[in-house]
């Protein structure tokens, strides 16, 4: 990951919050002989360990033994940052545009799982992690068991062992503080998903500083 000074984010209890909110990563890997391979698997991220699954029928699997390479990439709300939001414009015209981003990156190695228990326990974890927020949250035990282990059959775990974190916030970090509000300002003039998910963003890194 190219990360600038200060676009870098080392705080790994942040990271792993950033992580936990987005739910949701793309797993890269890469096996000699063959074209790279990448997959959108929502996934759960404990100590050094990633779980996840594919769908049976998803041939991504079949790339990956034990211990093949592996890049998780989690990405947060990104959006388009016009130069016409810096105050620094009217100043002396010298701006162009960028984009402003979050990604985490979890560099590790893969293996896939096609033990039922395992699945279970796998699926278990990823519902109840993604469930908990709800007020009734769904369990695997509420659908019937003979039904759970068809759904089972259909699908492969993977589990990435965790080697290397990185974090990157490009939050206009590099401009003064007047600009970043500007582009606060225009993000959430212009009012898109990603576009809020930005503006709050660098709001709360500016209230850090």
């Amino acid at each position: 990951m190219y990360t600038p000074p200060f676009n870098r984010a080392d705080d790994e209890t942040e990271l792993r919050d950033f992580a936990a909110a987005v739910r949701v990563g793309w797993l890269a890997t890469s096996r000699a002989g063959a074209p790279p391979a990448a997959t959108l698997l929502p996934f759960v991220w404990t100590g050094d360990t990633v779980v996840a699954h594919f769908a049976r029928a998803n041939p991504h699997w079949r790339e990956i033994d034990d211990d093949t390479p592996a890049l998780l990439i989690v990405t947060g709300p990104d959006a388009y940052v016009s130069p016409s939001w810096y105050p620094a414009k009217a100043e002396h015209g010298k701006v162009v545009p960028t984009w402003n981003y979050s990604a985490v990156h979890l560099t590790g190695t893969a293996r896939v799982h096609d033990d039922p228990e395992w699945l279970r326990a796998a699926v278990t974890e990823l519902t109840d992690h993604h469930e908990g927020r709800r007020a009734e949250p769904w369990h695997v035990s509420d659908a019937p068991d003979s039904y759970v282990e068809g759904q089972l059959r259909g699908i492969v775990g993977v589990e990435i062992t965790v080697t290397g974190v990185e974090g990157k916030a490009k939050l206009s970090q590099n401009r003064s503080d007047a600009d970043r509000t500007g582009v606060v300002e225009g993000l959430r003039a212009d009012g898109r998903p990603g576009d809020l998910g930005v503006a709050e963003a660098m709001a709360a890194s500016l209230a850090r500083e």
